[in-house]
């Protein structure tokens, strides 16, 4: 009886201390599109890296990064993974307080994020022969005034073509690889895992954005203003986290696959948290690259923004000076040092 009653309350008391444990865990909102490049999140949340900084991360997923801005704006989102858009930049021309703090992805020498693909007859064919003969063609990219515009631009740009020289069409990646082989569609820049998949049923690959647009900075860390504001050493924290996340990400690859010391683990996890339930997926592409010291590259959105305002998709007065704030990002180089590669 007595070592019965000892079990019990030993059983209480970690019950209590368990929930005691919970409640001094901070909640913290934020905002997913469930991209392959979320996995430092994913890293971070799985690994109980925000539970060592005393944070409960709350994944909300969203179809678009731009439908992020509004809650950024009310508190409701503390955290975002965004791309550059030309929504991010009005919102915060409209006093929306959003920071850019790190980055998520972006595609130097060798590691694309995009890949711009044509449909086989057409090469067989002979219509396509370079990127001149895109001329008059159907092709499909993501959304207007994203950073997928400023790689179509510079595609064209390369042919000696400009926008007003296709039809340029919206929809999802994975819409993009039934278009192409319905022929719906003539071409299009899908990210992966989509690019991978729709090479598999026939697209050809004409180019991809590292080759076209090395350094191109795709999406970044994006914090709400009131998040910064309200707790800042929070918001540091829940940096330092994601970063110590991006390592190990970064520890997992050799020549940008999941084949490092790491890479059994973070298959593991990003086929636990995102939407490709199959490992082979995972390992099947080279992904773009996600910077473990989480630089951001300043030029290319100065390049970006200037593609969104040459097609007047910007309204207001808005630079990239001032969505940018790398104090939160400085704070925690100066915890964690600069990244070492473990491979």
């Amino acid at each position: 009886m007595i070592a019965r009653l000892v079990l019990a309350f030993a059983s209480l008391l970690s019950i209590s201390m368990g929930a005691a444990r919970a409640a001094e865990l901070v909640e913290v909102s934020v905002g997913l599109t469930n991209s392959a490049t979320d996995v430092g999140f994913f890293i971070a949340d799985k690994k109980g890296y925000f539970r060592e900084e005393g944070i409960q991360a709350k994944f909300i997923q969203f179809d678009s990064a731009a439908r992020m801005n509004s809650l950024f704006g009310t508190g409701e989102l503390s955290v975002g993974a965004g791309g550059m858009s030309a929504g991010l930049y009005n919102a915060i021309a409209r006093g929306i307080d959003i920071r850019i703090v790190a980055d998520k992805n972006s595609t130097p020498p060798g590691r694309s994020s995009q890949k711009l693909l044509l449909r086989k007859d057409l090469v067989d064919s002979g219509r396509f022969k370079g990127l001149a003969d895109l001329k008059g063609m159907r092709i499909a990219t993501s959304a207007p005034g994203t950073a997928a515009m400023g790689t179509m631009v510079k595609i064209l740009e390369k042919g000696g073509l400009k926008r007003t020289d296709i039809e340029e069409v919206n929809m999802s990646f994975s819409q993009m690889v039934l278009a192409l082989r319905n022929k719906a569609v003539d071409a299009a820049l899908p990210a992966e895992p989509q690019a991978t998949q729709a090479m598999e049923d026939g697209a050809v690959r004409i180019v991809s954005d590292d080759e076209i647009y090395p350094n191109h900075q795709i999406s970044a860390v994006l914090f709400s203003g009131i998040f910064a504001k309200r707790d800042p050493a929070l918001a540091r924290r829940f940096l330092k986290a994601y970063l110590r996340g991006v390592r190990d990400h970064n520890d997992a690859l050799v020549d940008g696959k999941f084949a490092g010391p790491k890479g059994d683990e973070v298959v593991a996890i990003l086929t636990e948290y995102s939407l490709v339930k199959d490992p082979a997926v995972h390992r099947s592409f080279i992904l773009s690259a996600i910077n473990p010291d989480g630089k951001l590259d300043l030029p290319s959105m100065k390049e970006d923004l200037q593609v969104f305002r040459d097609a007047g998709l910007i309204q207001g007065q808005v630079e990239v000076e001032q969505a940018v704030d790398l104090s939160f990002l400085d704070a925690v180089l100066k915890e964690l040092g600069p990244y070492r590669d473990v491979r």
